[in-house]
């Protein structure tokens, strides 16, 4: 059975009705992708969209959401709580399978990015914790930060809840160079995962 997966080439400016998860996200819709890398910033759709909010990554360190993360990569993104005893720490399973598969890519030009929905208790040092778990290596950022800036951060990817344990179970998989999105069920199997990291991650942005 496969897993279920949902596609489109978007300018990012259409990403927020996209990632509604509304019957239009099974049909592609193709526009201008984003700009290549190197693109000043104030040019890009991308950055526009979804902007520079700082968060705070498992090592203590403040980083911009779009500039420092997403910038001319290709991201796997999910939503988490370090408490979490059911569907995360299947998902990190997953982004751990993922991790692996896609070797020293990560931290290069590929980013894995699981935010937290609990930044009230999930501190930098609790991220930590969590990452060594899943033996996160550099490219893979685990965020916290204030509320209020997680909570831009989430809405801009269609995945803030105000209850933690109420968090959607999916992966968003972009390609910030090509503008190509997917969707994948978070708790699929890994193998049916991978294909579709892979299918972002390679794409070259052509038809």
């Amino acid at each position: 059975m496969k897993s279920p997966s949902m596609k489109a080439r978007i300018a990012p400016t259409a990403l927020l009705a996209l990632l509604a998860l509304t019957p239009a996200w099974s049909q592609e819709a193709k526009t201008a992708p984003a700009p290549a890398a190197g693109t000043a910033a104030a040019e890009s759709p991308a950055h526009k969209y979804f902007g520079d909010v700082k968060l705070v990554n498992q090592d203590g360190q403040e980083v911009r959401l779009y500039t420092d993360l997403m910038q001319g990569k290709t991201v796997v993104i999910n939503a988490m709580f370090a408490t979490c005893t059911g569907a995360c720490p299947v998902m990190s399973g997953t982004m751990a399978k993922i991790q692996d598969h896609l070797g020293d890519r990560v931290g290069k030009d590929v980013r894995l990015i699981s935010i937290t929905v609990d930044p009230v208790n999930d501190t930098p040092a609790k991220l930590k914790e969590y990452a060594n778990r899943f033996h996160a290596k550099p490219g893979w950022q685990l965020l916290t930060g204030s509320k209020e800036n997680v909570e831009a951060a989430l809405r801009k990817l269609g995945q803030w809840t105000e209850d933690p344990s109420n968090h959607q179970t999916l992966f968003l998989i972009g390609n910030d160079r090509t503008g190509l999105w997917k969707k994948a069920f978070a708790l699929a199997k890994p193998e049916e995962v991978l294909p579709i990291v892979d299918s972002v991650a390679n794409d070259k942005g052509e038809g």
